[in-house]
């Protein structure tokens, strides 16, 4: 797979990506509250995709089970990635990790949130907002000439600077001709480490946030990751071109 895209491949890349940038603004929130089930937050962001001309692309992908059932990956409170939608009713106090991928055209559009339902404890709002910063950090760092072990040397510095940690077994990615491409962006490392940052690579910058320890198990369902000590954990994501030398926002709603 190509690192390099072009800026008619961006372009398309980017409107795979607001897709889910309206879904995170504006399709979904409004459904967020409690009582809900996970399964339902799926489908209605499933039938918006559909209804934009785009496919849900994690809806197939193989597993070590079988393929992944539903069009977004949802993660509630312990849960870190890959929790499969069902029957799981939303309290308030939980916080619900989004990780969505669209596929518009050929092109791949991929973010990834967490949000607040209802009122959270004040380590679940500082979660929040660290691994929020945290990308931001990430994507800042994240300049031509610079290297993929300054982004994740960057990010993990600064979680772990308020004492939360990083999750080591999952990284960002390359993205936009396929869901997953090469390099892989681990979001913890050293500076002047790793693949150098150029011109024309689209890559999915996406810290995991742990309240507790960084270490991670797999459910019996082959899919949902959980926080092994059972703490809480955040996701956010954002896919980003690198035009000009410098981190262009591509899954932020225009």
């Amino acid at each position: 797979m190509r690192l390099i895209k072009t800026l008619d491949e961006i372009k398309g890349i980017r409107k795979a990506n607001q897709i889910i940038a309206k879904i995170y603004t504006d399709i979904i929130p409004p459904y967020l509250k409690p009582g809900i089930t996970t399964r339902e937050i799926d489908r209605i962001i499933d039938e918006y995709i559909r209804s934009c001309g785009a496919r849900p692309a994690c809806i197939g992908v193989e597993g070590i089970y079988g393929p992944f059932p539903a069009a977004t990956c949802i993660s509630v409170n312990e849960e870190v990635v890959h929790g499969i939608p069902g029957d799981r009713v939303i309290k308030e106090g939980d916080i619900v990790s989004l990780d969505t991928v669209t596929e518009l055209n050929g092109y791949y559009g991929d973010s990834a949130k967490t949000f607040a339902i209802g009122i959270i404890d004040d380590e679940s709002r500082k979660l929040l907002e660290i691994t929020e910063k945290a990308r931001e950090i990430g994507i800042q760092t994240a300049v031509a000439g610079n290297r993929l072990g300054d982004v994740g040397h960057a990010i993990q510095t600064f979680v772990e600077h308020n004492d939360f940690s990083v999750v080591r077994d999952f990284a960002g990615h390359g993205v936009g001709l396929a869901l997953h491409e090469e390099p892989m962006i681990p979001n913890y490392g050293r500076k002047g480490r790793g693949l150098k940052i150029e011109n024309g690579m689209v890559l999915a910058i996406e810290p995991m946030v742990n309240t507790g320890t960084y270490k991670i198990a797999m459910l019996p369902d082959g899919w949902t990751i959980v926080t092994r000590d059972g703490k809480r954990s955040a996701h956010f994501e954002h896919s980003i071109a690198i035009i000009d030398g410098k981190p262009v926002i591509l899954s932020e709603l225009d």
